[in-house]
């Protein structure tokens, strides 16, 4: 059997899926969570990380050839401590590939993000909780790194 394998289609192609994401009625409260999530990781600003991250959230993803797991407090103290790019006017690059929605309440979320030098796909499970998006858990993959640096 062949697995059958394809692109993500991006929200802002009209496709049917998009054309289906974007008609869904928490698409809009969604989008807005992402982008606040955009920003977070542009400048760093940890002030809305609670915003963002559920705090029982948990972080995957390999470094330096090893898979590390990080609680939402140690990604939290990691996000204090790296040198936004905002703060030396970095380019900003962030897109959302896919959104998916199993109820109101339960979304995944594929987007493509730069930080610094490095580009990452993020793989964003989202709950609506109390009437709120939170990230519950990210699977992270450095795409490319344009310099040696920390990510």
């Amino acid at each position: 059997m062949t697995a059958i394998t394809r692109e993500p289609t991006p929200l802002s192609r009209q496709g049917n899926e998009a054309a289906a994401t974007a008609a869904h009625p928490c698409a809009a409260a969604l989008t807005q969570a992402v982008q606040t999530y955009f920003d977070l990781m542009y400048d760093c600003d940890t002030s809305r990380f609670d915003q963002v991250f559920r705090s029982t959230a948990q972080l995957h993803g390999f470094r330096d050839g090893q898979m590390v797991v990080w609680p939402a407090a140690i990604y939290r103290d990691i996000l204090d401590k790296r040198q936004s790019a905002k703060s030396v006017n970095a380019p900003r690059a962030d897109d959302i590939l896919l959104m998916d929605f199993a109820s109101a309440t339960l979304a995944f979320v594929k987007v493509r993000l730069r930080m610094n030098t490095m580009t990452y796909v993020d793989y964003l499970t989202w709950h609506c909780i109390d009437g709120q998006w939170l990230i519950t858990s990210k699977g992270y993959h450095l795409e490319s790194d344009g310099a040696a640096a920390v990510a």
